[in-house]
């Protein structure tokens, strides 16, 4: 069928079909007034609205205008378009007898009520549907496999693509008995058809706006014209409105875009240059449960916006103009030849510079702080590169939704005691307007955060200043990391704040089995299997990659993506950064996803072998004791390796046999070994196994099949900082000098792993939150740093009461404790004992071993087995023959116990072992293990001083 200003109309040829083939074969109906009206009129849905645009909708306040009320209230949405020509409805029982039947009615201005016991009213048009009973291709049956079980109906297949206008309008599927009375009906979730009946848009490769020439062509010195696209396939009509500068009161009047049936991309094309200028669109679409709605809404391939994203910015992001001076000649920093070569520092914007008064003012939380070489901030990080550091991953710095752009308040936190909880009410009371967020709530994937740019209403300043940063920090030697969130929006619905789902209601989002929004994680879920959310995802990660010089990604909750879409996401970003850009990401597994109930995810058990890293646990764990979701009593019960298990237990902390502590120092060692499933460890109970055949919890232990399949961790924005971990965990007494011993402990197993090595920015410095297990949105105040090296913020009252108020009654013991408060000389220590331990890591390839193979070959640990002292880990490696190791053998110790340890080497080890030169350097920042270390006399064993960590070298030999 064909509708022209949403009245339905046919042509003559397809009232011949129709009338001539499906009526009487298919029992297709269509209601009296539809079959009177058929002319011959061969157009298609106009372009042009019913309801006409004004320049009211491009200026009003209000992001939306109800056009047309819904006729019945939100309609729960059980049925799915598996394709489109196949529906299933799970839930509802097979009509096996004579006279209950299926069928479709549509209504292309929401008018239609389906109510028990009556007939339909308010249709355009219907069709009876015929079970379908063959079996179905295996990729739909892949695709649909978590759906419940339910009759499977088929339209006509002579309509083909006629469905397509159905969609644009109020479908609902409806089961009736012979008087044709409603028993049950449901609207039906269109994804599917969708990707079946608009696939050719995957190809579409310049959606949003496009300045002429097109790229790869020869660029005039005049400019060309301006083109925009948008896929909306389920709209009713498009506008554009323009706007001639972000702030400016009034668009120019409403232009119509033309619409692509086979695609269902829309687009305009205007014979100018609109550089500079601001845009957004006008979308008729149908909603459910709300009616016809005209929404104004942003591009969700946006490159820039104005304030607080109200309007989209027309850009080229190649004009020099969007480009710092030097950027076309500033080098990526090479320094990373394999994805196990990285040492990622995670930061974010703000917390680098709010607090650093050696910044400009006017700079500080901004992109542009990272200019001022000589501000503290900048000397810290330059000084890391030194080391070995080799990637800052940032925080998002794509749009995000929870920061007011204009406008955001500081909070004034009054001077009160550690344990107070006066200063958290102070930055609770202004959390929805401050100036502060983690960010994961994405707003436009492709367009950086206003907050941090000067000025927040220009949008090229957004681009100019972010690529002023990556090119600051590529000069120092570090290469760029992103932490994008994919896997959910800031918003769904009709929410001011929603963007996709405005544009096509329904695609984007990840549905459940009533249709409702998933929200598993935390908010908003995407659908990353559906084809246009993938491509978003694709293009989007390809043009940070390209436009950006981003080197490195680390994908929030990738779990919740296909692993298919992502390893294409790996080819796409290669191409478009000309070499290879390394993806990590959290490979949790959970939620509507988890075991793979809708498709093969991202995760950890699932990614191995894809050359993609995910984040470990294992070790984690182990080191920090109990699980990230601990709370109450049991994040002081739940001691772990670095911190007591066992040889010096807490207050709260239940006697606990040796074993605990050995099987402990087993994922210990299974972290240092990569976690590869391939890894042989002899385990405390003196089997010989495979990291993939010990347990850890119900998972395997080892999960991963190459060590860069791996992220190596103790700390991260998550949960409580390691420093904040300890001040639960160890017991009371503990100095502040073990305390920076115990944190530097824990450096040094990431250090030491085989893997990429991850920490988080002021793990170095003792960082503390205040005990706070979650300070996404806890002000400035919670997420200060200090590269003065003067103070670690703990003790700076009670976290927000939201996530920690239930404990309270703990968390006033510690704090309220100055004597756990470290001071500047141990926060110096901590400091320069990190850089010793990444320039010991950078010092040899042994520690970034880049196949499973090397590491079988060369790593072995020692002190293993039931007679072990789990106290004390120690790694051997192997380094003759291998470029880049530096050394014959080398032997890493780390000994948690408050005492010095002893350590037995095997026989078969030759002699001559002496301490690393970083140890021996004038300079190092631990003295124990040149002044502490002692050798028995046969020099078969060794004394490790105690809560320290230590390497020993033996030099390569002298070629003749």
């Amino acid at each position: 069928m064909r509708f022209e200003q949403n009245q339905e109309v046919l042509t003559a040829a397809a009232r011949g079909r129709w009338q001539g083939v499906l009526w009487p074969l298919l029992g297709l109906a269509c209601l009296p007034a539809m079959q009177a009206r058929a002319a011959a009129v061969d157009a298609p849905w106009s372009a042009t609205s019913a309801y006409a645009y004004t320049l009211e909708d491009c200026n009003r306040p209000e992001p939306q205008r109800l056009l047309q009320a819904a006729a019945m209230p939100s309609t729960q949405a059980r049925a799915y378009w598996l394709n489109a020509r196949w529906i299933q409805w799970p839930g509802v029982a097979a009509a096996d007898a004579v006279d209950l039947h299926y069928k479709l009615y549509f209504s292309s201005q929401g008018k239609l009520q389906a109510r028990p016991g009556q007939a339909v009213q308010g249709a355009d048009a219907h069709m009876s549907l015929l079970p379908f009973d063959q079996t179905l291709p295996a990729e739909v049956q892949s695709r649909f496999k978590f759906i419940g079980e339910g009759p499977r109906l088929q339209l006509p297949q002579e309509l083909g693509r006629e469905i397509a206008h159905w969609l644009r309008g109020q479908v609902l599927l409806v089961q009736e008995d012979g008087a044709g009375r409603v028993l049950a009906s449901t609207a039906v979730q269109a994804p599917g058809a969708l990707d079946d009946l608009y696939a050719a848009a995957q190809q579409h490769e310049e959606l949003g706006v496009t300045l002429s020439p097109a790229p790869g062509t020869q660029r005039r010195a005049v400019p060309g014209a301006t083109r925009f696209k948008l896929w909306a396939p389920t709209a009713q009509s498009l506008a554009l409105c323009r706007y001639p500068s972000g702030h400016s009161p009034a668009a120019v009047a409403p232009q119509p875009l033309s619409r692509d049936d086979l695609s269902g991309v829309w687009q305009l094309e205007l014979a100018t240059s609109l550089r500079g200028q601001y845009y957004s669109y006008l979308v008729d679409v149908w909603v459910s449960g709300v009616g016809l709605v005209r929404n104004r809404v942003t591009d969700p391939y946006s490159v820039s916006l104005t304030t607080d994203s109200k309007r989209s910015y027309v850009a080229d992001l190649s004009d020099a103009a969007l480009k710092p001076a030097g950027w076309d000649q500033t080098r990526r920093p090479q320094r990373v030849k394999a994805q196990t070569d990285m040492v990622i520092y995670e930061l974010h914007v703000r917390d680098f510079s709010i607090n650093d008064e050696s910044v400009s003012a006017a700079r500080r939380g901004k992109y542009l702080a990272f200019t001022e070489r000589q501000s503290r901030g900048m000397r810290h990080l330059r000084a890391l590169s030194a080391a070995g550091l080799t990637d800052v991953h940032l925080l998002p710095i794509f749009d995000l939704a929870s920061v007011p752009e204009s406008g955001c308040v500081t909070p004034v936190v009054p001077p009160a005691a550690a344990d107070s909880e006066v200063q958290q009410a102070a930055v609770m009371a202004v959390a929805a307007q401050d100036c502060f967020n983690w960010g994961y709530d994405p707003f436009h994937f492709n367009a950086p955060e206003g907050s941090y740019a000067s000025d927040a209403s220009d949008g090229a300043r957004r681009i100019l200043e972010l690529r002023q940063m990556v090119q600051a920090l590529h000069r120092e030697g570090l290469r760029v990391g992103m932490d994008v969130v994919y896997n959910h929006t800031a918003a769904a619905g009709q929410h001011p704040q929603s963007v996709l789902d405005r544009i096509v209601p329904g695609y984007y989002q990840r549905l459940d089995a009533q249709g409702a929004v998933e929200r598993s994680t935390c908010c908003d879920n995407t659908a990353t299997e559906h084809l246009m959310m993938a491509k978003l995802m694709i293009d989007s990660a390809a043009l940070w990659a390209r436009e950006y010089r981003i080197d490195s990604f680390r994908f929030d909750l990738m779990g919740h993506q296909p692993r298919t879409v992502m390893e294409t996401l790996q080819t796409r970003v290669n191409a478009a950064a000309g070499q290879p850009v390394q993806l990590i990401g959290e490979g949790w597994n959970f939620g509507e996803v988890a075991n793979g109930a809708r498709f093969v995810q991202a995760s950890q058990l699932s990614l191995n072998g894809s050359g993609i890293g995910t984040f470990s646990d294992r070790g984690r764990d182990a080191a920090r004791g109990g699980s990230a979701g601990d709370s109450g009593d049991a994040s002081i019960r739940n001691q772990g390796w670095l911190n007591g298990l066992v040889y010096a237990p807490n207050a709260l902390a239940p006697q606990r046999p040796l074993s605990d502590l050995m099987q402990a120092a087993d994922l210990i060692r299974v972290g240092l070994a990569g976690s590869l499933r391939d890894y042989t460890l002899q385990t405390w109970r003196g089997e010989q196994r495979r990291l993939a055949e010990i347990a850890y919890g119900d998972q395997p232990a080892g999960y991963v099949s190459q060590p860069g399949e791996v992220v190596n961790y103790v700390e991260n924005h998550d949960n409580q900082t390691l420093f904040d971990v300890h001040a639960l965990k160890l017991p009371r007494e503990t100095s502040r000098e073990d305390r920076a011993r115990v944190q530097a402990l824990g450096a040094a197993l990431t250090a030491f792993s085989q893997g990429v090595a991850y920490f988080h920015a002021g793990q170095d410095l003792l960082r503390s939150k205040s005990l706070d297990r979650n300070s996404y949105d806890s002000g400035d105040w919670f997420n200060r740093l200090d590269w003065s090296y003067q103070d670690n913020f703990f003790g700076s009252g009670l976290p927000p009461k939201p996530d920690n108020g239930a404990f309270y009654a703990r968390l006033r013991e510690p704090l309220s404790d100055a004597s756990i408060k470290p001071g500047p000389a141990e926060l110096s220590w901590s400091r320069d004992a990190f850089r010793d331990l990444l320039k010991i890591r950078a010092s040899s390839t042994l520690f970034r071993l880049r196949s499973a193979e090397e590491v079988m070959q060369r790593l072995r640990f020692l002190n293993t087995g039931p007679t072990q002292n789990p106290r004390l880990v120690a790694g051997l490696l192997e380094g003759q023959g291998m470029a880049g190791a530096g050394f014959a053998r080398l032997l890493y110790l780390i000994n948690v116990s408050p005492q010095a340890e002893w350590l037995s080497l095997p026989r078969d080890l030759p002699a001559g072992w002496v301490l690393h030169p970083v140890h021996r350097a004038a300079g190092a920042a631990d003295k124990r293990p040149l002044r502490d270390v002692r050798w028995a006399a046969d020099g078969l064993a060794l004394s490790v001083p105690a809560r320290t960590a230590m390497v020993l070298v033996q030099p390569m030999p002298k070629q003749p």
